[in-house]
């Protein structure tokens, strides 16, 4: 089964990437592993302290994740899996689609500010020519119902 990686984090345009990707993974009969990336540098403190910040992080991202698979479940007939690394967002990325060989498709969302896509998109065209996969990017001022046509 073909699978689409998208990456949950907090920026407005991810909500159009999960879109994206369920849609089309419920249109081509595929799936959905969503990454979130947890940053190291959150966690330069006291070991006691960073393991309690580290296992919230993991909280936000799991309830942040429910939120998005309730929506897939419901509207796209899609199970999405989780995936929670620690480390640099592209290198753990890189990494994910080494180690997963069904995934064919990362989405990215694509900021609509003035200074860019964003600093993943930046970073990961960059590595572009080193991905064995092609690469999506969402706009994230697109409308629902152009998602839906498109998808």
């Amino acid at each position: 089964m073909r699978k689409f990686l998208v990456i949950l984090d907090d920026s407005r345009e991810c909500l159009n990437a999960m879109r994206f990707a369920a849609m089309r993974a419920a249109k081509s009969g595929g799936g959905v592993t969503i990454l979130s990336v947890i940053p190291p540098d959150e966690f330069n403190h006291w070991i006691g302290v960073a393991d309690i910040m580290r296992e919230e992080a993991r909280e936000r991202i799991i309830v942040h994740f429910e939120v998005f698979a309730k929506w897939m479940r419901d509207r796209q007939n899609i199970d999405p899996e989780l995936v929670i690394r620690e480390g640099e967002a592209v290198t753990e990325i890189l990494a994910q689609v080494k180690e997963d060989p069904e995934i064919g498709v990362l989405v990215l969302g694509a900021g609509t500010e003035k200074n860019g896509p964003g600093p993943l998109i930046t970073s990961m065209t960059k590595q572009a020519g080193f991905l064995p996969i092609p690469m999506t990017l969402v706009p994230g001022d697109l409308s629902k119902e152009r998602l839906e046509a498109v998808t």
